[in-house]
Parts: structure tokens; C-alpha cells; sequence
């Protein structure tokens, strides 16, 4: 029977994981951290990510993991709203914040009731084994080596099975860095969570209620080479903020954390895949964080993997598993997911080009403020319509097996 290794248990590696041990394929998913709790993961689940999570039979699970809707998006410019298009945007679901930490160790613990299932956390993959050109298992930090059929790297941007692979990652120009704050959420983002997205005086920067009780974020754009000093954020923010927060920042200066640098990657792996070795979500293309796509795309690799990947894997229930079979579906899964990922990150491009020519020109920035009453609706309408794509997906995609 046919062995899968996966590297990496973030919502990559841990929903194929499950997908495949559901039905019946042995799995190894290999986690090199002790626990899911880092310093961030991404929380936003568009459309697209939560009928991905439906499709996959995982609605009853999200439902017991803390998770907090949007009620809108709001764009303010120097102090005024330029519209706010309210949620769910025409679409079957509103944009959810999901606690990630909790949701892959729910994902984990329903694996592990599934023979065949094994789960190895605390060690990282270290490197590839190689039996004839075609790679045939993984090294682990400790010592230990594990044999499959195949190999999935779901470990991220940084990916070591990338590297070990030889897959070279081609980036796009970075642009920005994020700084990321959490500071006690106002009592009215309990029951009106908005994204709000503000550009004054050359500072970009969203803040919303996350998924964690109580808590907002606050993703302040950075230029790449500037250096993250020490200063009174919570005066900086005052000064910018809309103004029913500009009190409530004042009240919780002392409670803002230090901000969290999280430097921004944006490329593509012209090809995704080895004999033997195939990369999954951020570990084949990383994403830019306009609209959360990274999370939402790669759910949706996961069911078009599975797709793929469980025919040939099980054919070899019987005998020994055709490494050919299970090579040629590696290159369909890149051929039908990558055009969505190359339209995405266009689409993520467009909408940060737009946010840097607001924040670059400050005359552009104070005429639609001024006329924010009679042009917010026309904007607020084309831009409600261009974030359809982001939101729902690009192209089809249904889970058939």
C-alpha cells in the first residue's frame, strides 16, 4: 500500500492529512514545533477557505473552535469613512477569523483516530532521501529516517523540503514588511467586528477584532528596509485612528503589545514538484497578506491534491504503487491549481498598488476625503465587485473523492 509523508502540520499539511486518512491511505504528518501556539498565524477564512472546509466535512468541527465573523470592511481617508460595504458582500458566508492553534490540534486529534495515521511533532524533516533520482522518504533532525511513496511539503515559505528539493522559488519585489499589534478590543467590535483600513498623513495600516475574545489587531505597513524603533505607538495611533477609537486608544496605551515583525514574501515556484516530491500552499507560493489569501489558497490546493493523489494511491492497496501514476499527478495538480495562484497574487498586486497611490499622494487622498459623500457609493460598488475573485475563488473547485 502506498505511504504519504507530509511535512508540516499547518492547515496545509494537516487537512490533507485528514483527507487522506479518512480514506484509508497511510499517512505520516511531521510537525517540527512541540505545539501550534506561534507568535501568528493567519486567521482570515474567506468564502472560498470555508467552503473548502465545508466541502471537506469539517463544518461541526470549525463550529467548536473560536471563531469571530466580520460585520464589513471600512475605508477611512484623513479622518473620514469613505464607505463601508457590509458583509457577507453577496457571497453564501461572511469572512470568519478563526483561531488557527486550536483548529489544527482539533484537525490532529480526529486524524489520529484513523488507522494509519501517524503523528510526529517535536521533530523536523531535515532532508530528503533519494533511491534512483526520485525521492523516496525524509530524514528527520533526529536521526531517524522514514520511507513513502511520496512526500508533500506543506512547511511553509521557508520550506525545507523546497530547498532540499531543489525547487527554486522565484519572488516578486518586496514592497512592504508588517508590523503586528493585539490591544484590548473596544465593547462595540463584540457585535461590529469592521475591517478598517486607514490611510493618513503616509501611513497605511487595519485594525479588527480577531478571533480570540476581546482582542483587536492592528497590521501597521512598513517600509522593508526601516528599522522597527521604540516609540509611543499608542500616541501614533491615536492621532490616526477613526475618530470614535481615538479615546479607546488613549485608554489602553499601556496594554498594547510590542509590535511583531512579519517580513512579507510574495512568489512562485515554476515547478512544484519532483518525482516522488510534491510542495502544497506556502511552501510552492507564498502569498501576499491582502485579503488573507494564503490560508484560503491553500485549502483549496488541498482538495484539488486529493482529488489527484487519492485514485493512484489507492490502486496501490492491491500491490506496489506505480511511481509513474503518482508523478503525473503531481503535474496535474500544479497544471489546474497554478492559474488561480497567478491571478491571485495580480489581484493582490492591484490592490496594494491602489492603497500605495493614496498613501504616496496626499492631494489624490484629500479630494476623495472631501468628497467621500458622493463618490464612496460608486467606489464602494466597483471595489464590493472586485473583491468578488479573492473571496469566492477564482476557479472551480469541488472535492470528488
Amino acid at each position: 500500500m502506498a505511504r504519504v509523508i507530509i511535512a508540516g502540520a499547518g492547515p496545509t499539511g494537516a487537512t490533507l492529512a485528514l483527507l487522506l486518512a479518512r480514506r484509508g491511505i497511510p499517512v505520516t504528518l511531521i510537525e517540527a514545533a512541540r505545539d501550534f501556539q506561534r507568535q501568528f498565524r493567519g486567521e482570515g477564512l474567506m468564502p472560498s477557505g470555508l467552503d473548502a472546509l465545508h466541502q471537506m466535512g469539517l463544518d461541526s468541527l470549525l463550529e467548536t473552535i473560536p471563531h469571530h465573523p466580520l460585520s464589513a470592511w471600512e475605508f477611512w481617508l484623513n479622518d473620514r469613512r469613505l464607505f463601508r460595504a457590509d458583509e457577507p458582500l453577496g457571497a453564501n458566508r461572511p469572512c470568519t477569523l478563526v483561531s488557527q492553534p486550536p483548529l489544527l490540534s482539533a484537525l490532529v486529534q480526529v486524524a489520529q483516530a484513523k488507522p494509519g495515521f501517524e503523528w510526529i511533532f517535536g521533530t523536523a524533516a531535515k532532508d530528503l532521501l533519494w533511491r534512483n533520482d526520485r525521492v523516496a522518504g525524509v530524514l528527520l533532525a533526529n536521526g531517524r529516517t522514514l520511507e513513502a511513496d511520496l512526500v508533500i511539503g506543506a512547511d511553509g515559505r521557508a520550506s525545507a523540503m523546497r530547498q532540499q528539493g531543489a525547487l527554486a522559488l522565484e519572488t516578486q519585489p518586496k514592497s512592504i514588511d508588517v508590523l503586528w499589534f493585539k490591544l484590548p478590543a473596544p465593547a462595540s467590535y463584540e457585535t461590529d467586528n469592521r475591517f478598517c483600513t486607514v490611510v493618513k498623513g503616509g501611513r497605511v495600516f487595519s485594525l479588527f477584532h480577531g478571533a480570540e475574545a476581546g482582542k483587536m489587531h492592528l497590521a501597521w505597513a512598513i517600509d522593508p528596509e526601516a528599522p522597527t524603533e521604540p516609540k509611543d505607538w499608542a500616541t501614533t495611533f491615536a492621532a490616526l485612528v477613526p475618530p470614535d477609537l481615538v479615546n479607546h486608544f488613549r485608554t489602553v496605551k499601556d496594554e498594547i503589545t510590542p509590535p511583531l515583525r512579519l517580513s512579507v514574501v510574495v512568489g512562485r515556484c515554476d515547478r512544484w514538484h519532483r518525482p516522488g516530491l510534491l510542495l502544497l500552499g506556502d511552501a510552492a507560493h507564498p502569498m501576499s497578506p491582502v485579503r488573507a489569501q494564503g490560508i484560503n489558497l491553500a485549502l483549496r490546493d488541498v482538495i484539488v491534491a486529493a482529488n489527484h493523489l487519492v485514485p493512484v494511491l489507492r490502486a496501490a492497496q492491491d500491490g506496489a504503487p506505480d511511481p509513474t501514476a503518482i508523478d503525473q499527478a503531481l503535474g496535474r495538480i500544479q497544471a489546474e491549481r497554478e492559474p488561480e495562484i497567478i491571478e491571485a497574487q495580480r489581484l493582490q498586486a492591484h490592490e496594494a498598488s491602489r492603497g500605495e497611490l493614496l498613501r504616496r499622494f496626499g492631494l489624490l487622498r484629500q479630494g476623495l476625503s472631501i468628497c467621500s459623500p458622493m463618490v464612496g457609493p460608486l467606489v464602494e460598488q466597483v471595489w464590493t465587485q472586485q473583491q468578488k475573485p479573492l473571496r469566492e475563488g477564482i476557479t472551480p473547485v469541488q472535492l470528488e473523492v
